[in-house]
């Protein structure tokens, strides 16, 4: 299944108790929908002591937030946008499927 994020995209949270917030994308699970965003919809563990955490107690980590809640920042514009997909031949006549921002209209590439 093809996702419209991936690991290293810079997104916005569109819906929800952490709407507005931005940050970027840590891991993206694809088999359960979700992405880890990077400061986003944080939660407190409580974690036995151990060697590396001599004193145990709690620690902050990000959880999973469901794909559908996220869109992508365009590099360009600094605006959310949708992604679209399309086949671009290479000058050695390799294709390939690149991603590009619908909002801006432009064809070039996402990275």
């Amino acid at each position: 299944m093809k996702l419209h994020i991936k690991k290293g995209d810079t997104v916005i949270v569109n819906s929800g108790e952490f709407r507005g917030q931005k940050g970027t994308v840590l891991q993206v699970l694809v088999k359960k929908n979700r992405a880890i965003v990077e400061g986003v919809n944080m939660v407190s563990k409580a974690v036995k002591p151990s060697a590396q955490n001599t004193e145990g107690g709690f620690v902050k980590k990000e959880a999973p937030i469901h794909i559908s809640n996220l869109m992508l920042i365009c590099p360009e514009t600094g605006k959310p946008t949708r992604i679209g997909r399309k086949v671009v031949e290479d000058s050695n006549g390799v294709k390939r499927l690149v991603r590009y921002s619908k909002k801006s209209k432009d064809q070039k590439e996402i990275k």
